[in-house]
């Protein structure tokens, strides 16, 4: 079974998608870690992220390997690097290269092949997983959204401001939104959770609570 959860940045996907794998035995897919780690190996190879094969180029010589609460490149721990502002302020160049996309889209699908799985994105269930047996949504306001981004990143020792984290948000919210490829869209068969009033442990829950009918419904 394949159960994908998208939504904006900030909504809690990877927290939530990585506890209810947890809670339902199934993998862990963290789908945004694998454009942060092409977008870390850009920078630390000093490539031009605006140079489309170049990037495209990279994907196929790294040894990715994304379990669930580690990120690992080529044998090393990327793990809270692939988190820092400067990774996380270029991804968008990985993110919105074809190439790329197809690329990693075809091992998400290879991990996905054997097993039960939870994967979290923003086109997982539009895209890549187009007929997954379970497809969530997860939303949240621009406002919680940057609070959560904002205490995420002071835990990890980044000296930052709430409104800046708020502007640069709203920035990607719209780059997501009109990316040419891979935007950020709620499938029609989803189903819309929004998390601005529930704690993490009634996030994954509710999380739960659905993909428990989506398999009892499923034949």
């Amino acid at each position: 079974m394949i159960v994908t959860i998208d939504g904006p940045a900030g909504a809690g996907k990877s927290s939530a998608a990585r506890e209810l794998a947890r809670r339902l035995g199934f993998r862990f897919l963290d789908t945004g870690a694998m454009y942060r780690s092409v977008t870390l190996a850009a920078l630390e190879r000093g490539l031009d992220l605006a140079d489309t094969q170049a990037m495209a180029r990279l994907v196929g010589t790294l040894d990715l390997v994304v379990s669930d609460d580690q990120v690992r490149m080529d044998g090393r721990d990327v793990t809270r690097a692939i988190r820092s502002v400067e990774v996380t302020n270029a991804t968008r160049h990985a993110a919105d290269n074809p190439g790329v996309r197809a690329k990693l889209g075809e091992l998400q699908r290879e991990a996905a092949r054997h097993g039960n799985v939870v994967t979290e994105g923003r086109d997982q269930g539009s895209v890549v997983f187009p007929n997954a047996e379970c497809k969530i949504f997860l939303t949240a306001s621009d406002e919680v959204r940057a609070k959560r981004r904002y205490h995420d990143l002071l835990e990890r020792g980044e000296k930052i401001s709430l409104d800046h984290v708020l502007t640069k948000q709203r920035i990607r919210d719209e780059q997501d939104r009109t990316r040419l490829v891979g935007a950020l869209v709620k499938p029609k068969d989803a189903i819309e959770v929004n998390t601005d009033r529930l704690s993490p442990t009634e996030v994954v829950d509710r999380l739960e609570a659905i993909v428990r009918s989506c398999q009892t419904a499923s034949p």
